[in-house]
């Protein structure tokens, strides 16, 4: 009798351990799982297998973690559960830092958060308007920062639409939706005034869900513009699985939890890991226990039956068993207890091992991304089950360390959960100059803003200009002589000897000398400037030795003009300073000619600088049809179908056309984009409320951009401890040049703490890492911004071809592009993402505009030429009035001689008679027929009678 109940208790324990066994994971397994985390990981980050990675690695635009200088007063929102939270963050820097914290905790009733979306975002509000209320702070304008703990695929820090719903939650017409947008709605419908500036998933959960998001490297995120820098990725690794590539250690109670779920087959891993489920987990494992004899002698009670009343609370999390047993209408015994004990056990310690293994699978890759090998990373974590759990924290480490030696990770407790979080978030986007924007917006207005000013009845009140050049074609390589290019476009003009010559292949010989221009000839007379390029280039063909010679002349003027031929060019404009006298509304083409008249030489076509890039770079690739500057000032232009010009005669071929993309923006259209710092800029320019997107973009205001943020951080105590120098405060102090010296990537923050320190900031290591982060987000936002305006124009081109896929290249020069050791990779990854459906080569314009300028020459002094032997062979075609004269006498002559019968014979001129005897008269053309009819008949009557 012993024997066999002894083999009872001994069966039991087997099929109890047999039951528990598909819980136990082997190093073998932890480590494979976290090799499939990691190939996820990589997966969701590259641009052609994100849409089927299961771990979607969503950005989030925030680019760094807080580093003590926040400050100011925050409204934090924390949804993420059945219980929703409302906080007031006080936020405090000097000689110690301070958070404080105010907050208020609502529920969320199961019918709001299954029912609509309106419904939910209302309650959310009303949970808002109540705390703010509670705080006395109704009428208090506040920027409010949103952790919203569901995936979310976001475009800005600002901005983010639900993938799905989890956690229990069902919302309808929400998915798919900007949830940022939902709650301005929401607020709108209520009237409040909060200002809304981030939507971002920030701090690891591991609590009601399980999620992790960490700092990656901005160039392995394919599918956001840039490359330099970092960017905080949120996982939502919760998904992990979804492909099934971890079936082999889910077992038959995760498939019944997964499928009796209100998402089946989604977030396969949060279901194995997250508090929300272990719970369900472990319920329906003693129904399967129990149903076996195992448990409860057999009986299975309606509370235990019911789904969802094993939740993994706070009482679970202690392993107080015996109480939650009698909670449940189950008598039990002692084994019991320890079974069920057993049972949690297995099921919260697997839920443990495997965010382990995915824990190790990133800060393995953090690890590799910086190139060490040994990384020491503090982690923080939030969550009632890491927090209540006695054991889950402990296996959570040990699993991390095993599975990546390599990491030492501290993992610090997040005492006041992810509210706190995203109020630093909102502070650092706050001073940071984080302005988001969409960038296919931008592109859409300037697409709009290029065909204003193509048309013409629009053109007149168009800020993009969309002036034409009367350049019809790029380089053929039919180009040959020798020609003299000037090239005025800022403080330096430069003159230029181009000789293009045919041996055996096409070469351009070139020679140059750069000429200054002082600021009172900038800021003086018309006539005074142009005698100063006749004198510079007098003194460059002295020293050519080619005075004597007749050489054409291209001339590279770089301010926006309005051409009626390749010759002429009627000044629009002074822009990049200049502001000499009695020149806007005239021909510089004739301005200068008068000025170079006595040196024998005369100009032959004049273009800006952007056009002479595009001719450049069309010498060297005649794909090229695009040309753009990027430097003191920034420009682009492009080869236009004639039919879409309005303002120029013709349909047929092609004509470039100078947009003058620099005043784009003047009428008000890109205001939302436009900062403080910017109005500052336009404020204290020569001319104020013009060339506004020039001033957000090019290199002559970035320095100065970068200066103002920082004066302002420096004021509000973020930077140099408070301190404002008379040299930080002087216009100018800093350069576009220093702003390119900073961001490069290693001597950066020593070139950082140089400038700074000459004006006079003593700067710490903080201070310059944030001084770098200024200048980069600045710099960052001018690539973006050229990308969706060059965006605009290879979609244009590409429309205009009627292609699947553009395949062009793109001119380019300009001193920020070549010297910005960042710049050109931004900008061409950008423009890739924008214009997908484009194969784009940027062609670096090696020798500037003058080439273009003299290649522009050679085809309108050969178009001279053509024109000039047309001319001459229909010269022997051309007749005086006195040989017209003789030609009518003659005609006079001949016309009596050929009707006179003696001398018809010989007549040249016969004047044959045709019978016709008169013109119709308008009486009756039937009765003259018959009449002529009996006339005929007449006629052959007579001969008939003669012959009898």
């Amino acid at each position: 009798m012993v024997t066999a109940v002894a083999q009872r208790l001994a069966s039991q324990r087997k099929e109890i351990d047999d039951t528990l066994a598909a819980f136990a994971l082997s190093p073998t397994q932890l480590q494979e799982v976290k090799a499939k985390m990691r190939v996820e990981l990589e997966r969701g980050l590259k641009k052609d297998s994100h849409p089927t990675a299961s771990v979607k690695m969503l950005p989030t635009y925030v680019y760094r973690t807080p580093d003590g200088t926040e400050r100011g007063k925050y409204l934090a929102l924390d949804l993420g559960g059945t219980n929703f939270r409302v906080l007031v963050v006080k936020i405090r820097t000097g000689m110690r830092n301070s958070v404080r914290m105010y907050n208020k905790i609502y529920a969320i009733p199961l019918e709001i958060m299954q029912g609509t979306g309106e419904e939910l975002f209302d309650h959310i509000v009303q949970c808002i308007s109540d705390f703010l209320d509670y705080m006395g702070m109704k009428n208090t304008r506040l920027p409010l920062g949103f952790t919203f703990s569901f995936p979310c695929s976001q475009t800005g820090i600002d901005k983010g639409d639900l993938v799905c719903w989890t956690k229990g939650f069902k919302a309808t017409e929400c998915e798919g939706y900007d949830v940022v947008d939902m709650l301005r709605e929401a607020i709108k419908r209520r009237n409040y005034s909060i200002q809304l500036v981030d939507n971002s998933m920030i701090l690891k959960s591991t609590g009601t869900g399980s999620n992790v998001c960490y700092m990656e490297e901005m160039k392995n995120i394919e599918f956001v513009e840039g490359d330099e820098g970092q960017m905080c990725v949120n996982t939502e690794w919760g998904g992990f699985g979804a492909n099934d590539n971890i079936e082999d250690i889910r077992t038959r109670y995760d498939r019944e939890v997964d499928g009796g779920s209100l998402n089946p087959g989604k977030q396969r891993f949060e279901k194995m890991t997250s508090g929300m489920y272990l719970g369900e987990i472990v319920r329906r494992i003693l129904i399967d226990l129990t149903k076996h004899g195992l448990l409860f002698r057999g009986r299975i009670t309606e509370r235990l039956k019911t789904k969802g009343i094993f939740e993994t609370n706070d009482r679970l999390a202690l392993l107080q068993v015996r109480s939650i047993l009698q909670h449940l209408g189950l008598d039990s015994t002692c084994d019991d207890s320890i079974i069920v004990k057993e049972v949690c056990g297995a099921v919260s310690r697997r839920a443990a091992q495997l965010c382990g293994a995915g824990m190790a699978a990133v800060v393995d890759k953090i690890r590799e991304n910086r190139g060490l090998d040994n990384l020491e990373i503090t982690v923080g974590v939030d969550g009632t089950l890491y927090k209540l759990h006695p054991h889950f924290s402990t296996i959570l480490k040990d699993t991390v360390r095993e599975l990546a030696p390599n990491c030492k990770v501290d993992f610090i407790l997040s005492e006041d959960g992810s509210g706190k979080g995203a109020a630093l978030i909102t502070a650092v986007a706050q001073h940071l100059l984080c302005v988001q924007f969409t960038l296919r917006d931008i592109m859409a207005r300037f697409r709009r803003e290029m065909e204003n000013g193509l048309g013409r009845d629009t053109n007149p009140t168009a800020t993009v200009k969309m002036l034409p050049t009367f350049v019809r074609s790029i380089p053929d390589g039919s180009e040959k002589g020798d020609f003299i290019a000037l090239d005025l476009g800022g403080s330096n003009f430069r003159i230029l000897r181009v000789k293009v010559s045919h041996e055996k292949k096409q070469t351009v010989q070139m020679e140059s000398q750069i000429y200054e221009t002082p600021e009172d000839i900038i800021h003086g007379s018309g006539s005074r400037l142009f005698d100063h390029v006749a004198e510079c280039l007098g003194d460059f063909m002295e020293k050519q030795k080619i005075k004597d010679k007749k050489l054409p002349i291209g001339f590279t003027f770089s301010f926006p003009c309005a051409h009626t031929k390749l010759d002429e060019a009627v000044l629009l404009t002074w822009t990049k300073r200049f502001k000499a006298s009695g020149v806007e509304g005239m021909d510089v083409v004739k301005l200068l000619n008068k000025a170079i008249k006595k040196r024998g030489v005369n100009i032959m076509a004049v273009v800006n600088d952007t056009v002479g890039t595009m001719m450049t770079c069309g010498f060297d690739d005649q794909r090229c049809e695009v040309g753009i500057i990027i430097g003191t000032g920034t420009n682009a232009c492009y080869m236009e179908e004639l039919r879409h010009i309005d303002l120029v005669e013709g349909d047929e071929g092609r004509m470039c056309i100078n947009t003058e993309w620099g005043a784009f923006g003047d009428d008000g259209t890109l205001e939302d984009i436009r900062t403080e710092f910017d109005r500052e800029i336009d404020r204290g320019s020569p001319n104020p409320g013009k060339q506004l997107f020039e001033k957000m973009v090019s290199g002559m205001y970035m320095g100065e951009l970068v200066r103002l943020i920082l004066v302002k951080m420096a004021k509000e105590g973020l930077l140099f401890e408070g301190r404002i120098t008379p040299e930080l405060l002087t216009k100018g102090k800093i350069e576009t040049k220093h702003v390119s010296a900073i961001e490069k990537s290693k001597e950066g923050l020593t070139k950082a703490e140089e400038i700074l320190t000459r004006l006079g900031v003593e700067p710490s290591e903080d201070d310059c890492i944030a001084v770098q982060h200024v200048c980069a987000i600045v710099s960052f936002r001018s690539a973006n911004l050229i990308a969706a305006t060059l965006g605009a124009i290879l979609t244009r081109l590409k429309d205009n071809k009627n292609t699947p896929r553009l395949r062009t290249t793109v001119g380019i020069d300009g001193s920020l592009y070549k010297m910005h050791p960042q710049y050109a990779r931004r900008l061409h990854k950008t423009v890739r993402r924008l214009v997908p459906e484009s194969d784009v080569r940027f062609l670096l314009s090696e020798s500037g505009s003058g080439k273009g300028a003299a290649m522009v020459t050679a085809w309108a002094s050969r178009l001279a030429d053509q024109t000039r032997q047309i001319a001459e062979t229909l010269a022997e075609f051309r007749l005086t009035k006195e040989q017209l004269l003789e030609v009518k006498k003659r005609m006079r002559t001949e016309i009596q001689n050929g009707l006179s019968k003696n001398t018809q014979s010989t007549a040249t001129v016969k004047m044959l008679p045709t019978y016709v005897r008169s013109t119709p008269d308008g009486t009756g053309e039937r009765s003259t027929a018959i009449r002529c009819i009996f006339l005929k008949i007449g006629k052959q009557m007579t001969r008939i009678l003669d012959m009898q």
